[in-house]
This record gives C-alpha cells, structure tokens and sequence, in this order.
C-alpha cells in the first residue's frame, strides 16, 4: 500500500529507531512501513541537508543490554546518533526475556525493562537531537494514585525521564491518563487503539447488526465507561456497566478482591455484547462478567482490551470458549504475545505497528498528530462500509 501522507514539513533531525530486546518484533514491522513509505515518497533535492540520510534501508539503530553473572547490565549503542530523533520502544511488559544471573535463567521483570530503557538513554549521552519513549504499556501505570502511605511510581516514572532528557512519551490507553500531569511541560500522548479494535472485530466477525436493539457495550467497571460510551458513540448503541463490590478489609495480590459484580443497564436478552477495557490481568474480572452477561440471555460476548497479559494463562479462557461465555478476545500486539495464545480459536489480534509508524513519521517531520489521535472519520467510513458490505477492505490507507 503506497504512502499517502501530506507531510510537507522539514525532518526534526536523522531518523533513528531502537528497539529494546522487549519490542523487536513490533520494531521491525515498523521500520518496514517507514522504509518502503520514504522510498516511495516524493522528495526533495538530495542535496538538502535537512534530508541527509531521508531514505535508509534500515532506520534500525542497534543498541543492546549485556547482563554480568551477578544481574547488573549496561546499556550500550553500537552507532553514532549524533543529531538524530531517537524513537525508543520498550515493552515493559515482555516476560519472555530471560537472563542468566548466578547460573539461572531469571525472566526479566518490569522493573529491569524499565532499567534497561534508561541504561540506552543514557548511553546516548546526550548526543542525539531528540529522545522519545515509546512505551505503549506506561511503566507502573496501575500505582497511579496514592492512598494512605503508598509510592507514586508511575509519576516518578515519567518524571525520571524527562529529567534524563526525553521530550516526548507516547503511551497507549494509560489506565489514567491523568498522570501526564505529573509532567505539564512535556510531551504526553496517550493513544487509544479504537480503530484497530473496530477493524479486528469487523473484519473477523461477518453477521454482526450494528444497531442498539442486537448491539450492546459494557463496561466492566466504573473506571473503564469512558472507554464504552466512546466506542458505542461510534456504533450509536447503548452502553452498560458493572459496579465492582470489593471487600476493603482484604488484600489479595495487591488489590482488595472483588465480592460481586451488579449490572447496571438495559436489558442484554438476544443481543451481542461488547465488554471492552485497558487490559486482561489475569483475566478472571472479566470473564465473570461475561459470564454473567450469559446469565442474562445474551447471545455472544465480544472482549476488546488494549493489553492482553494473560497472567493466569490461557487454561481459564479456554474453559470459557469452551463453556461458550466468550465468542473472541482481541487484544493489541504492544505487548509480547505468546505463540500459543495466536492460535487459539477464540483470540484475535489488533496490529498497532503502521499505526506507531505514521506517529514516528510525523512527530521526526514534526507534524501535527491531532487527526492521528481522532480517527472519528476513519470509525466512520469503516462502521458504514460494514453496514453496506458486512467486511471491510484493506483499501482504506490511513492507519
């Protein structure tokens, strides 16, 4: 698919990418689409500094963290990136990243990914042009708030890294988005991933009705509606919700347990449902929910979450599949996703990769990003093609 982008702005510096060992996959997909978009673009005269270097084979800048025996590390970048704008990914989330400390395989945690992110940035030493973070999962994102005597580890976070010089963190649905205030000052995006979602569903679904008397949204908890009054917007449904009734006299790993799940809404008999939400842990809130969404007649269950963890395995959702409380997970590819979870009959995948490349593309020509971060348009135009078609093409060029 051609590159259709109007950027008519001249490049912030040398593009360059780094992938930590936690995203390289998702950072190779990316380069592909920058590499084949610059080619393809029309240019300028080559003799413009302002586009030295514009066409690469590889935007790639390979960097590495070397682990001792003992488990401490250092960061290292084995090219100059002098003057270059410096995309950073990292998945703190990426558990399949073993290292051997004291003659085990130790799997890295977020805590070390995080590490490892500023080992790199300060391996850069200050060299490059700009610095920006790619952090689809925001490190400590859930240890957002403080109650009682509690460490406020998300916003030390990002404070952390702007003090080391990034400019800009570019985030995916931050379970709140009010942290950026922990940084008024400095570049904050927070990206919601509904495009993809809604391309996932519709093209691997083909007889859904998209009406509020055979469609409906749920919101798991009170924390996620915004997430479902945007999405039914776009479909022009109904939206419903679940209050969570926990037990604050207990902590159980980490968080007080959940007591019972209450419905609030219209009626769900006969219709399919779409729970949606930032992220499946373990996943056993939300697959209580959709079974009690069964119990009230409804016909299938949609479960939409930018992150899929699946902390407690695939056993659970299986047994779910099975059971039929779920007709299909999608989740994004921001975080690592295990080959078995890939061929399970009931998992789709939202890919996120040519999205991050058009933000990397007009944050280094430093464009605006605004209709990027509003594809109300783009909802639009897939949602009607469906309603007239029931799929959706791969014609449609924008993200």
């Amino acid at each position: 698919m051609p590159d259709s982008s109007k950027l008519v702005t001249v490049p912030v510096g040398r593009l360059g990418i780094i992938p930590m060992a936690s995203c390289k996959e998702m950072g190779e997909r990316v380069d592909q689409y920058l590499v084949r978009w610059r080619r393809e673009r029309s240019k300028p005269d080559n003799t413009d500094i302002h586009f030295t270097g514009y066409e690469k084979d590889s935007y790639i800048i390979k960097s590495e963290c070397p682990r001792f025996s003992s488990g401490e590390a250092k960061g290292t970048i084995k090219e100059s990136v002098r003057g270059t704008d410096l995309y950073i990914l990292v998945d703190v989330c990426n558990y399949n990243i073993e290292y051997n400390m004291r003659g085990r395989m130790v799997p890295m945690s977020p805590d070390e990914h995080y590490a490892d992110l500023k080992r790199v940035i300060a391996a850069a030493a200050g060299k490059a042009t700009r610095i920006n973070v790619i952090m689809p999962f925001l490190y400590e994102s859930r240890q957002h708030k403080r109650n009682s005597r509690e460490s406020l580890d998300s916003a030390l976070a990002l404070k952390e890294l702007v003090d080391y010089g990034v400019t800009n963190i570019i985030t995916f649905d931050a379970h709140d988005p009010r942290v950026m205030n922990a940084i008024p000052v400095s570049g904050f995006e927070n990206v919601m991933p509904t495009y993809q979602f809604i391309k996932s569903l519709l093209r691997s679904t083909s007889d859904l009705t998209i009406d509020k008397d055979h469609l409906m949204v749920i919101s798991p908890d009170e924390g996620a509606m915004h997430r479902a009054i945007y999405f039914a917007n776009h479909f022009g449904i109904d939206v419903g919700m679940f209050y969570k009734r926990r037990d604050y006299s207990k902590i159980v790993n980490g968080k007080n347990p959940i007591v019972k799940h209450e419905f609030l809404g219209d009626s769900v008999d006969g219709k399919d449902v779409i729970i949606i939400d930032d992220m499946i842990a373990s996943g056993e809130s939300m697959l209580d929910v959709a079974k009690k969404l069964k119990a009230l007649h409804a016909k299938r269950v949609f479960c939409l979450a930018t992150f899929g963890l699946f902390t407690a395995g695939l056993d659970i959702f299986d047994k779910a599949y099975e059971e039929g409380s779920i007709e299909k997970i999608i989740t994004t590819n921001v975080t690592y996703q295990d080959p078995e979870l890939l061929k399970r009959p009931w998992y789709e995948s939202a890919d996120m990769s040519k999205y991050i490349a058009i933000i990397i593309d007009h944050l280094n020509h430093d464009a605006s990003i605004s209709d990027l971060l509003d594809p109300r348009e783009r909802i639009q135009t897939r949602v009607n093609e469906y309603r007239q078609y029931h799929t959706i093409s791969d014609n449609y060029t924008p993200v």
